[in-house]
């Protein structure tokens, strides 16, 4: 026959087993930590990544080609917007496919798929007309085929060199308009030496 005490102490044993069967039930039942919520979805990218080579087509033909280090899109914002913040590299192709003209910039945000807007150390080289022009910021409406910008800038042809603080010009650079300029340009012959001719006018394309 067992003693009181035996029996006492199984009792409690018994009972600190269900008590922690208990314990280990209400634990296992408890829902997981959820994140708050994301109050504003236009703060967060839908995509982000690194190491990005794009090719981006006009009418269904390929016409530039983009090089970036961070490439992040923004889906939510009013225009939806896509962010280069490590610095971008662009590429032209003319109708054979080669390479007509390179821009690149420090950080670039193209909004709606249609409007470049590039800052920093801003640089095209177009190959066709052996043109360069540099600036801080500059505008690139692809609909339009136009760029333009309201900052220092700085173009350089075989023919003649300006400088100026607004600036706007078809695609090719073939036709533009420099405000508040200084340079050079060739006179054509016979016209007054006291003719103003630092500007070309601009005409305009693609509308």
């Amino acid at each position: 026959m067992r003693s009181p005490l035996l029996l006492s102490l199984h009792g409690l044993l018994a009972f600190g087993g269900i008590l922690c069967l208990l314990g280990m039930a209400a634990c296992s039942s408890e829902a997981p930590p959820q994140a708050p919520a994301i109050a504003q979805r236009d703060s967060m990218p839908v995509m982000m990544t690194r190491g990005v080579s794009k090719l981006i087509s006009d009418s269904g033909v390929i016409r530039y080609k983009v090089i970036a280090e961070e490439w992040a899109v923004y889906d939510k914002t009013n225009p939806p917007r896509q962010e280069f913040l490590g610095g971008v590299f662009l590429e032209r192709f003319d109708e054979q496919r080669n390479v007509d003209m390179y821009i690149t910039a420090d950080t670039a945000f193209w909004y709606d798929q249609n409007l470049w807007e590039l800052r920093g150390r801003v640089r095209i080289d177009n190959k066709a007309e052996a043109t360069t022009f540099t600036t801080e910021k500059l505008y690139w409406d692809m609909g339009r085929r136009e760029f333009y910008s309201d900052c220092y800038m700085h173009i350089v042809k075989p023919t003649e060199e300006l400088e100026g603080n607004w600036f706007r010009s078809n695609e090719s650079m073939t036709q533009y308009e420099v405000r508040q300029s200084r340079g050079f340009m060739p006179v054509p012959h016979g016209a007054s030496a006291t003719r103003d001719s630092t500007r070309k006018p601009l005409q305009r394309v693609g509308r």
